[in-house]
């Protein structure tokens, strides 16, 4: 029989505004310690970070638990209530009808939350001497914390950085060299293996799969970047490269093209040679450039900051790292 079977049903709350480490041992803890574990995630309207996505985040961390989510508007402090333990006992109980056999924190408060749920508090890491980080520190500065941020937490705080122009301007190139020098990963184009497979040629049917499948990549690539992520191309060129071959773009991927915002985009200047390869349409220098100039415009459309890329490819990659350093704070280490 498991030990934890005869152990009870655990029970924990917290703000998770970010989940970060410390929530995460805390959660594998109790999570060890009862068969039944119960995870109130609580928000406020204004908060910084939405509840649904705390809730989502939990979720993910504590997939074995029952994660609820409490949005009443609740006094956080005793001296802000005379029935302050009392609103908190009853909204609980409302959550969670259950016995409650034990309450898990790494907060002084929860002996006393214990005692008004009629169970055994144990607390694990008060002193914050096995995971020196708290949710208020991650929000100040969640770059410089980026080590005790989970996976599923980062792409909410991960600096992006995505590069568009025209065919042939080395940006996939530019793209693996900077998430090199960043110690990073990157986002590919995920078209070029879709295309591949019809011998390069793109239908209009397939614009919508490259647009999704380059959403996926760039959300799966953020999972796994380190502070900040470099996409080799994004929606927003999708939607001109739809509009230049098609004539129109789905409503849908013209809406998250407009929407969809990075911290700052690299455009780079048909200023090298043209390569050919089987899934590139227009060597001709005027082409390129008239393209160049509608990266632009849609650039300068939705409002997007970014920066002009050209010269050689070693100027490339200096002003590259110039221009991501200047919008993210951040240093290029790796050779």
């Amino acid at each position: 029989m498991d030990a934890r079977e005869a152990q009870g049903r655990g029970f924990l709350l917290g703000k998770f505004m970010p989940p970060h480490a410390g929530h995460r041992l805390l959660l594998d803890f109790a999570g060890q310690f009862c068969r039944e574990l119960t995870v109130l995630v609580c928000s406020l309207p204004d908060d910084p970070i939405p509840g649904e996505r705390r809730l989502a985040w939990v979720s993910e961390l504590a997939p074995r638990a029952n994660v609820l989510h409490l949005a009443d508007p609740m006094p956080q402090e005793p001296s802000e209530s005379p029935d302050f333990w009392d609103i908190w006992r009853r909204a609980i109980r409302t959550k969670e009808s259950r016995a409650i056999s034990f309450v898990f924190a790494s907060e002084p408060y929860g002996e006393r939350l214990a005692y008004e749920l009629g169970a055994r508090f144990i607390p694990l890491d008060v002193r914050r001497e096995l995971v020196p980080i708290s949710g208020t520190m991650i929000r100040q500065d969640p770059i410089g914390h980026w080590e005790y941020l989970p996976e599923c937490v980062r792409p909410y705080f991960v600096k992006r950085v995505c590069l568009v122009g025209p065919e042939s301007a080395g940006k996939s190139t530019l793209a693996t060299t900077l998430a090199r020098r960043f110690a990073t990963t990157y986002a590919w184009e995920h078209a070029r293996p879709l295309l591949d497979l019809k011998g390069g040629k793109c239908d209009p049917e397939d614009i919508p799969l490259i647009a999704r499948s380059q959403i996926a990549i760039e959300e799966a690539a953020a999972r796994r970047a380190n502070r900040v992520l470099f996409c080799d191309t994004n929606v927003l060129l999708t939607k001109i490269w739809s509009e230049v071959l098609f004539g129109m773009c789905p409503g849908w991927i013209e809406h998250e093209a407009a929407t969809k915002r990075y911290d700052l985009a690299l455009l780079l200047e048909p200023d090298i040679p043209w390569v050919d390869d089987s899934q590139r349409y227009f060597p001709d220098t005027e082409r390129r450039r008239q393209f160049f100039d509608r990266c632009r415009r849609e650039l300068d459309r939705v409002g997007q900051p970014y920066a002009i890329i050209s010269g050689s490819f070693t100027e490339r990659e200096a002003a590259a790292i110039e221009a991501v350093r200047q919008a993210t704070g951040l240093n290029a280490t790796a050779k």
